[in-house]
């Protein structure tokens, strides 16, 4: 029997109804598409690749595989480290194949590239692999964000805590390329505000067969610590070098720049040994980043990088965004991701800012000697923690998106 009790009962289940997220969800294509546009078979493909492949189906899965009622799915492209066709594949998934988010990207030229895309199409993409400030400073864009690292953050970082701790005087090995400069520059400036010097500099070009002649002028110039201002391959070829040398017997030290935890295992801890780092993931960190590091191993036989550890935490951010708001619509969604902390295994404190750059805690490291390690990928020992704010600085006024 009908009664105004029964009507008041259904107009509240519809209001109820109509209020959840799933009710008046937006999806576009009734799908939720991310594309992983990444190095396949390149030398970035160890530190992400398949690994950051693997790192967005893990959390797509453990999201449940379905957003607002709808099926998650991922694709995969391989952008050979060339812009044009990293620009070319975004292009067409954004067009034609209805891709929603793009994420990985290593190499900054290609990253601003696609970035360029996604502005133009007005499509998400969270950068991880894609190091260059300039990527939320002057080409920053509301539909881009930077997920993990930024050149600043690793070399500031990097010199402040080494500085910090007694490694006051420096002489650099710099990689002669946009990339490696920018690394000296802005370490140069952290050594120097913090009390230290820089007593000289080498520029090997890109990709040096032989490094002999660099590492002994790094080596002649008696600074506490010898900085590795560059990438793969030269970077990891000057450890090696510095290694064969005896640099570190003599009293030296090394700090790497940017250097991952796939680098450390191919070079061995014998060559490694001593080397500084900054990161902004470590798998034996603490209970959280083993749990997920062992099941990500399970999969990969690698423990992952911080770039490969950021995909997922960026994918389970974005799914949870998207649940939240009802709707896949790229500005909603990322005015939702910044409104809370991003808390998880891969970020401690963080907080996607305005100019879209998510900005957490790092940690500097020193890679264990071989007597030092007790089981497999047991490489580095934790010195301190760099807080966010002071590796990666206040939000560049040159973003458009920054306040005034």
């Amino acid at each position: 029997m009908f009664t105004r009790s029964t009507a008041m009962l259904g107009m509240a289940l519809a209001a109820a109804t109509a209020a959840s997220p799933a009710a008046w969800a937006q999806l576009s294509d009734d799908t939720v598409k991310i594309g992983v546009l990444t190095d396949m078979n390149g030398p970035a493909s160890s530190a992400t690749g398949a690994g950051s492949v693997t790192a967005a189906q893990m959390a797509v899965e453990d999201f449940g595989g379905k957003v607002l009622g709808k099926p998650v799915t991922v694709i995969i492209g391989d952008h050979q480290d060339k812009s044009d066709i990293g620009a070319s594949i975004a292009r067409r998934w954004y067009d034609t194949e209805q891709v929603d988010l793009i994420v990985d990207v290593p190499v900054s030229a290609v990253g601003l590239a696609v970035q360029n895309v996604a502005n133009e199409k007005k499509k998400m993409f969270i950068a991880h692999s894609t190091g260059s400030a300039d990527f939320h400073g002057k080409f920053c864009s509301p539909y881009a964000m930077q997920w993990v690292f930024d050149t600043r953050a690793l070399a500031v970082g990097t010199a402040q805590a080494v500085v910090k701790r007694g490694g006051d005087s420096w002489f650099f090995i710099t990689d002669d390329y946009a990339f490696g400069h920018a690394l000296e520059r802005d370490a140069s400036a952290m050594i120097v505000k913090n009390g230290g010097k820089v007593v000289g500099s080498v520029k090997p070009p890109f990709a040096t067969p032989d490094l002999s002649s660099f590492i002994l002028q790094a080596q002649a110039s008696k600074a506490k610590i010898i900085g590795i201002a560059g990438g793969p391959p030269n970077n990891m070829n000057e450890i090696k070098t510095a290694g064969e040398f005896g640099v570190l017997k003599g009293g030296q030290q090394m700090a790497g720049l940017l250097v991952l935890i796939t680098d450390i295992h191919s070079l061995g801890l014998p060559a490694a040994q001593g080397l500084l780092l900054t990161t902004s993931f470590y798998w034996d960190m603490d209970e959280k980043t083993r749990e997920w590091s062992k099941r990500y191993f399970a999969k990969m036989k690698q423990m992952p990088t911080m770039w490969q550890a950021g995909v997922y935490s960026s994918v389970m951010t974005y799914l949870n965004a998207v649940k939240e708001t009802g709707t896949d619509e790229p500005l909603k969604v990322a005015a939702k991701m910044r409104e809370k902390p991003v808390e998880d295994f891969f970020s401690r404190n963080g907080k996607l800012r305005e100019d879209n750059l998510m900005v957490h805690d790092l940690i500097l490291v020193q890679v264990k000697s071989p007597e030092e390690s007790k089981y497999p990928w047991d490489y580095y020992k934790v010195l301190t923690t760099i807080s966010g704010e002071d590796a990666f600085g206040p939000p560049d006024p040159a973003c458009s998106l920054v306040k005034k």
